[in-house]
């Protein structure tokens, strides 16, 4: 089965170095050129699993809570889609809920790894973290500020002057 580049990158992120930032941006993108608007696409249910445990490892709770019940429903609704990937989408929907029992109950992040099916898909992941200096399935480096808290580091001046100029066009 031949697979997506960016779902290859994607699952790199998510087990190499747990970069869940990364993991959204590089399926966010893809997402926007393959099916894009579709709220329910099975990327945007894999894209909201990173995200959740993006917030979960930065301690925010309720927003970790309330995006992976929506992964949830998502990976519910897109069961084939999933399969396709070579993930196991019923397990997938049990670690996501035994995630979010930890997280109602205030236990502190815990990486996850997505259930694999094929066997190819791995050995090819495998390769492209090693090519990156990643060990596979390592836990998350919480000491790493840089990646723990990604989003607040960013140089985010592009957006912010593309967003005052669109509200200086809506004033007139």
């Amino acid at each position: 089965m031949t697979y997506p580049e960016a779902y290859i990158e994607f699952l790199m992120y998510f087990h190499g170095n747990r970069d869940y930032f990364e993991c959204h941006e590089v399926l966010e993108e893809y997402w926007k050129e393959v099916d894009p608007k579709n709220r329910t696409s099975h990327w945007v249910g894999l894209i909201q699993i990173a995200v959740g445990f993006y917030h979960y490892r930065r301690g925010n709770l309720a927003g970790s809570g309330r995006t992976l019940q929506k992964a949830f429903k998502n990976i519910e609704m897109n069961q084939n889609e999933l399969t396709q990937l070579g993930i196991h989408s019923k397990k997938l929907q049990d670690m996501l809920t035994d995630t979010s029992h930890q997280i109602s109950q205030g236990q502190p992040y815990q990486s996850i790894n997505l259930p694999l099916t094929d066997d190819s898909l791995v050995d090819q992941v495998q390769a492209v973290c090693e090519e990156n200096g990643y060990i596979w399935c390592s836990p998350s480096d919480l000491s790493n500020t840089g990646l723990v808290h990604r989003h607040s580091l960013r140089d985010r001046s592009e957006v912010i002057t593309e967003r005052n100029n669109a509200l200086r066009k809506k004033r007139g």
